[in-house]
This record gives structure tokens, C-alpha cells and sequence, in this order.
């Protein structure tokens, strides 16, 4: 079964080298029950280490079923532990936050069998009268107990070897007298039994014992013939290839309850270290609600201001390097609003506006305010058609009618909760009809868009601010594509008609693209939040940083632990799997507690100060995603230097 041939193997402590074997040659026939003894330090060990493939040889040749395995890989090393060998160290090396069962079971997970099958596991306690202790942990168990969890974890893929390290080495005689029955059963139902002991009581119950001294074989004594009887297969449960998701589940499943559990260990320590992860997914979506809110806000001051919306005026006429007072060039009239709305193919309709502050009364109430003198059309190109009431007519600007549309503003103030429509206000003492009532807008970039009184444009013109001439004329496009169109046009026949010099061509107006101040309002607003977010995204780094660290510390902390699991059959992937998951978990409970912690602060920075915010499922998932991804990034560093391990070297570690 097992053939050595000339193994060498050194070790060097320092600038020392240790031979600890030299030239070791021996087989190892199925069904021998094989104790190895030997003085400290004369490599009885190492050739056991050797023998399971926990270690391998320097030099020497070591055949396994007649194939050759000292080229074997580290992956396919673990696949012949998990499923040719079991093994029983002195220290039971039992996981201290799992239970007997769970112990067990272990090795067929990294034999690819189902970690949920439990039956054999349980049969395999019973069988070494464990079998209503299979819930309780190391902990409640005694040293004998504890071993006999170690050979129920085993034997519970079914190995044709079975391999101890001085079994009885810390069991009191009783114990020791009882494990050593089990060994001998196991032996006379077919199982290959070698152990390492130092006791010649222990040696005397093998059928043959190797005696070593030096790092070589002195004396090889044989007392009995081999068990003949083979090893019965394992076939309820026979190796499956992990591949697949649904192959992963069950693997998946362990490693997250393994991971709360060693996070649950450590609680204060792992509640530091989610701190920044959840401080960071906390401040992203805060960061980012307050960014949506003012992008959102932004966009409905903006939609007030309409769209495809070109803004004409006077400009300032310059003497001598000097500017002059707008209108110097040329004055806008109402001609030509009409103008432009006739001539021009790309322009669908203007309206010309004028502005001041007006004093307006009710009974004994009075309110200074703004009035905007506007077209019959303003409401419909300015989002501000009436919530209650009418807007004023064409027939009503022409015949300059008494008629007023009110902000809420100046209504709240002068009529509190009552209807004002119908009611008679005075405009710097002139009487108007109140014949509609304008949707609210809020503050926006010119201050309250609510505070204003409108009036038809020739009203404003001629009855309340005396003059001859309009402020501005806002100009709709057709469509957006005809912006450009526009724009030239208009300034073209301006030009035209009010016959200006060329001198004063480049200044005689001023023509404002609305649309293209949206745009711009609207990506300072995305670069704020973006800005808010890359800050935010710092703490999550410092977060990722964290779990490094405690991932690190980990470990450092179960370095037997990871021995153990290599030498139970454990791949580079499985260890792989299981600290990235633990990173992950770590990290996916800091991003959870994370979002609800910035879902409340987005809300309490929209009740205390008063700022709209807006939390979008996309900024959740962003930030719940992020911290997996965190996790799983700041993860592979520690989980890829637990898979690097050594098993031997690591079982050996303080």
C-alpha cells in the first residue's frame, strides 16, 4: 500500500540544519496495526507527517497504491488526506466554537460530499459511545471524549489509513486503555492503524513497531500478520465534483455560519471593525440623498423658467472701454415680440416682460411686492398656469385691463385663508381684480418665486410703472433642435431693425439659452453629488482597511485551526472561500446597518435643516454593493495567506 524508498527530510533552525530523517525505506502492507517509537527527536514525527502527505519528503520516493505522489500538487495532496487518510493528533485540534457533529462531519465537505448528510457522522459518534454528545462543544467534553470525537472525524470518509500522534499522549490510563480498544477494532475490521507513541504498553497491543533513532529505522519488529479483512468503501455518499452553484450551496452555507460564529468570538473586535464600513455605506447614501434632493430641487426651480426658453435684452452699450446703463444701444419693444413671433419660422411665440416693486392693499393689510407685467401666454411657456382661477386674456392685455394673477406669497399676507379670486386689491393705489391664483414655486435662484403679482404686460407698462419700453422678451423655439436657429435669427433681425451700428453689434443685446443654463445648473448639481460621494467612498476604504487588519489578526490567531483544515483535506480554494467569506459577512453586516443608518441621517438632515433629500434605490443597492465589494477586495490578502499555509507548520505554531 505505502512504499518509501531513501526519504530524506532537513529542517533548518536558523543557521542549524536538522537531518530529521535519512534515507528512511519501508512499506506499509493493508491492514497493519503499525506503532512507530522512538526518543525525541529521533524523526518518528516526521515520518508519520511524511506518511499522511502533511509534509513532504526532500529527497526519496514515496508510493501510494503503487502511483508515485511526491510531484503531487497542493490540491491534489488534500484530496488524497480528505479521502485515503484520517488522522488523530495528541492536541484533538477540535473546533472550539463547533459541536461534535459539526466536527465530524468536516471532512466530507472538503471530499465534496453533503455537508447536510449528518447520518453517518452521527452512527460514526455512537459508534465510539459519543452519540448523545453529538451537540455539545469541545469545551463539554473530557480529553477521552474529545479524542474519540477526533477518530469519529477520522473515520468519517472512510479511509483506508488511519493515522495518530501519540493518541494517548495526554489522556489519563483509562481513557488511554479505551481509545486504544477503538483503535483495535477499527484495525480488525480492515482499517490500516500507524501511530506515534512513546509508551512500550501502547506498542505492545500493535501487531508491529517501527523503532527509530537518529532519523533512521534501527529495528523493525513484527508480531502478528496484517488484518485481512478489507476496508469496507463508503459508497452511501460517494465523492461529487463541486461545480456549479447549487454545488456551492451547501460549502456556502458552513463557511457563513462559521464565519458569524468565529465573528461572534471577537464581538467587540468585529463591531470595530464594521464601524468603517458602516460609517462610509452610512455617509454614501446620505451623500448621495442630499445631492439627489438639490438635483431634484434644482430641476423643479428650473422648470419654472419652461423650455426651449431663449431670454432677450437690452445690452450695455460701451464708451471708451466704459459700460453704459443697459438700453443705450437699443430699447426692446412689444413691436418687436410681435415681430419676432411673426418673422422668424424657428420662434413659436415670445412674450415681452416688464418688472417692479409695487406697494398692494387690502382693507387695512399692506405688502410690498413685485409685480411682472407678462404676456397672455406667460403662464403656458412658464409652467405657472393658475392653480385657481383663470390667466388673463389677449383681449385683457390690449385693453390694458385692471386684472392681477397672485403669487402666495402676497396672498397669504393680505388675504390669510381666504378665497381671493373675484376680490379687489389696490396696486399702488390703483384698484385690480384678483382673477387667479399661481402655483407655488418656493425659493429659487432669484430669491421667492412666490412673492410677485402679474398683470398684463401693457397694464404694468402704462398704469403702474410709466414706461415706454419692455425689460426682456422670452422667446419659445419650436423644438430643441431649432435652438440655434432661433438664436441667430433673433439676434439678426434685432440688429436689422433697430439699425445698429456695427460698432455696437456685439453689445447691443444679450440673448440667455435656458436650456443651456439648465444644463448646466443640472451637471454642477451631478458633480456636487458626485464630489459628496467620492468623499464619503474614503471611509469605506478606511472601512476596507479595518477588515484587513482583523482579517490579518484572525489569522495569525487560527493558524492551528488552518493546519487542521489542511490536513482534513482542505484546498487553497476552500480556505479561499472561507476567510473571503468571512471578510464578506463582516462587511455585509456593516453595509446593512450602514444603509439604516444613512436612511435615518438623510431624514434627519431633511427635518432639521430643512433640505430636501432624496433616497433612491440605487443609492442603497450602491451602497450595500460597495461593501461587499469592500469586503471581498480588503479579504483576499488575509484568505490568501491562510491557503499559503503549511499544514504541518501550522499545526506546530504556538
Amino acid at each position: 500500500m505505502i512504499h518509501l524508498e531513501g526519504i530524506r527530510k532537513t529542517y533548518r533552525l536558523g543557521d542549524t540544519e536538522v537531518h530529521a530523517l535519512r534515507g528512511v525505506s519501508l512499506r506499509i502492507e493493508p491492514g497493519e496495526f503499525t506503532a512507530i517509537m522512538g526518543p525525541s527527536g529521533s524523526g518518528k514525527s516526521t515520518l508519520l507527517h511524511l506518511l499522511g502527505l502533511l509534509d513532504a519528503p526532500d529527497a526519496g520516493s514515496y508510493r501510494l497504491l503503487g502511483s508515485e505522489v511526491a510531484g503531487l500538487g497542493e490540491d491534489a495532496l488534500a484530496a488524497l488526506r480528505s479521502r485515503t487518510f484520517g488522522f488523530v493528533f495528541q492536541q484533538f485540534h477540535l473546533l472550539a466554537r463547533t459541536s461534535a457533529l459539526e466536527n465530524v462531519i468536516l471532512p466530507r465537505v472538503y471530499a465534496g460530499r453533503a455537508a447536510g448528510d449528518t447520518a453517518k457522522a452521527a452512527a460514526l459518534l455512537g459508534d465510539v459511545g459519543l452519540g448523545d454528545r453529538a451537540e455539545h462543544r469541545p469545551n463539554e467534553l473530557s480529553g477521552g471524549q474529545q479524542q474519540r470525537v477526533a477518530i469519529a472525524r477520522a473515520l468519517v470518509n472512510s479511509p483506508r489509513v488511519l493515522f495518530a500522534d501519540e493518541p494517548t499522549g495526554n489522556l489519563d490510563t483509562k481513557s488511554g486503555d479505551e481509545i486504544m480498544e477503538v483503535f483495535e477494532r477499527l484495525n480488525r475490521s480492515g482499517v490500516t492503524v500507524i501511530l506515534v507513541t512513546h509508551e512500550p504498553e501502547i506498542a505492545a497491543r500493535c501487531r508491529r513497531v517501527i523503532h527509530m533513532r537518529d532519523g533512521v529505522v534501527e529495528r523493525d519488529e513484527r508480531r502478528g500478520p496484517p488484518v485481512a479483512a478489507p476496508i469496507p468503501v463508503d459508497r452511501a455518499a460517494p465523492p461529487s465534483p463541486r461545480r456549479g452553484l447549487l454545488g456551492l450551496l451547501p460549502e456556502l452555507s458552513l463557511y457563513f455560519s462559521q464565519a458569524l460564529r468565529a465573528l461572534l468570538a471577537n464581538k467587540l473586535r468585529s463591531a470595530l471593525s464594521m464601524l468603517g464600513i458602516l460609517i462610509g455605506v452610512a455617509s454614501v447614501i446620505a451623500m448621495l440623498a442630499v445631492g439627489a434632493g438639490a438635483r431634484r430641487s434644482i430641476e423643479e426651480r428650473l422648470s419654472s423658467l419652461g423650455s426651449n426658453l431663449l431670454m432677450l435684452s437690452s445690452g450695455a452699450r460701451r464708451v471708451g472701454g466704459v459700460s453704459m446703463e443697459r438700453g443705450a444701444a437699443a430699447r426692446l419693444t412689444l413691436a418687436d415680440a410681435r415681430d419676432l413671433a411673426a418673422s422668424l419660422t424657428a420662434v413659436k411665440r415670445t412674450c415681452p416682460l416688464v418688472q417692479g416693486r409695487v406697494q398692494v392693499n387690502v382693507g387695512g393689510s399692506n405688502q410690498s411686492t413685485r409685480v411682472l407685467g407678462g404676456g397672455a401666454n406667460y403662464g403656458e411657456m412658464h409652467a405657472s398656469s393658475p392653480v385657481h382661477g383663470r390667466f388673463f386674456t389677449e383681449d385683457e392685455v390690449s385693453e390694458r385691463a385692471r386684472v392681477a394673477v397672485m403669487g402666495l406669497t402676497p396672498l397669504r399676507a393680505l388675504f390669510g385663508d381666504r378665497d381671493p379670486v373675484g376680490e379687489t386689491v389696490k396696486i399702488n393705489r390703483i384698484n385690480f381684480t384678483v382673477i387667479g391664483v399661481l402655483p407655488e414655486k418656493g425659493s429659487g435662484m432669484g430669491g421667492d418665486q412666490d412673492d410677485r403679482v402679474i398683470v398684463p404686460v401693457t397694464t404694468a407698462m402704462y398704469r403702474l410703472l410709466g414706461r415706454q419700453y419692455v425689460d426682456s422678451i422670452d422667446i419659445e423655439a419650436v423644438g430643441a433642435e431649432k435652438m440655434a436657429e432661433a438664436s441667430n435669427g433673433v439676434i439678426a433681425l434685432m440688429l436689422k431693425n433697430h439699425r445698429v451700428p456695427p460698432s455696437q453689434q456685439g453689445t447691443a443685446f444679450d440673448l440667455r439659452n435656458m436650456a443651456e443654463v439648465q444644463a448646466m445648473l443640472t451637471q454642477t448639481s451631478q458633480t456636487l453629488s458626485l464630489l459628496l460621494a467620492s468623499i464619503a467612498a474614503v471611509s469605506l476604504l478606511v472601512g476596507g482597511i479595518g477588515i484587513m487588519n482583523i482579517m490579518l489578526v484572525s489569522v495569525a490567531e487560527r493558524t492551528r485551526e488552518i493546519g487542521l483544515r489542511k490536513a482534513l483535506g482542505a484546498k487553497r480554494r476552500d480556505l479561499l472561500a472561507q476567510f473571503l467569506v468571512e471578510a464578506l459577512v463582516l462587511s455585509l453586516l456593516g453595509g446593512a446597518i450602514g444603509v439604516v443608518l444613512g436612511i435615518g441621517c438623510s431624514l434627519l438632515v431633511s427635518l432639521l435643516a430643512g433640505w430636501a433629500t432624496v433616497i433612491t434605490p440605487l443609492s442603497v443597492i450602491l451602497g450595500f454593493l460597495f461593501s461587499a465589494l469592500i469586503g471581498i477586495l480588503f479579504g483576499i490578502l488575509p484568505a490568501r495567506r491562510a491557503a499559503a499555509m503549511n499544514p504541518i507548520e501550522a499545526l506546530r505554531s504556538e
